[in-house]
């Protein structure tokens, strides 16, 4: 933000002031991520001072994401995340259950296990991480898998459970995931990614044991 308000170069000469996104400056919205000295992480959180004591170094190198096609300097379009997320349906659909009274109920344990999985800001960097991210396959990367995960847990969003784990197997989903673990390592809320990969899996081969038992005509 300093650099934008005294925008000039090496020689001291004026230029064009860098542009990124940027919403809460308090890691909530995810819209400020980009590698920071090579790591994919949020700009708002990543405060100066212990980077420069870790890396020895006053010079930090900002660069845009990689996985995604860049629009300008530290922005790209991460239009690819949000399809993924269309595909395995990451919403509630509204059923009327409004009018009936309170739903179920839900244990706290799973009440915990589902907060933490909706604290996802779709900021990408699980997805920068992931080496089976690439411009050469179709994978839709943790971020949709853990999200499809949190809502086949939910009372109401488990119904729609089976069209969410049939999308992941088919071509870019579960089975592509080559489990090299680098999701979890950047997640900047801590999410379980690599657990939820291992649930998703799981339920994908009992939804495909499933399927192959049931009959053609399903409407499910």
């Amino acid at each position: 933000m300093e650099i934008q308000k005294n925008p000039v170069n090496a020689k001291g000469e004026k230029v064009t002031p860098v542009v990124w996104e940027q919403g809460c400056l308090e890691e909530v919205c995810g819209s400020c991520s980009m590698l920071i000295n090579g790591k994919p992480r949020q700009a708002c959180t990543a405060i100066i001072d212990p980077i420069i004591k870790q890396t020895g170094s006053t010079t930090i190198t900002l660069a845009p994401f990689s996985k995604f096609p860049l629009l300008r300097d530290l922005i790209v379009d991460r239009s690819k995340l949000f399809e993924d997320l269309k595909r395995v349906q990451a919403w509630i659909e509204h059923d009327g259950s409004f009018i009936k009274g309170f739903g179920p109920k839900i244990s706290q344990d799973k009440q915990e296990q589902m907060y933490v999985l909706s604290t996802c800001m779709s900021c990408s960097c699980c997805q920068e991480a992931c080496p089976q991210v690439n411009s050469e396959s179709k994978f839709v990367g943790p971020a949709p898998i853990s999200q499809a995960r949190l809502f086949n847990a939910h009372p109401t969003g488990k119904m729609r459970a089976p069209k969410r784990l049939r999308e992941l197997m088919k071509e870019g989903g579960i089975s592509e995931c080559g489990n090299a673990q680098n999701c979890v390592q950047v997640c900047p809320k801590k999410i379980p990614l690599t657990e939820s990969i291992a649930t998703i899996g799981r339920d994908v081969s009992i939804q495909s044991a499933k399927d192959f038992f049931s009959s053609p005509d399903r409407d499910d």
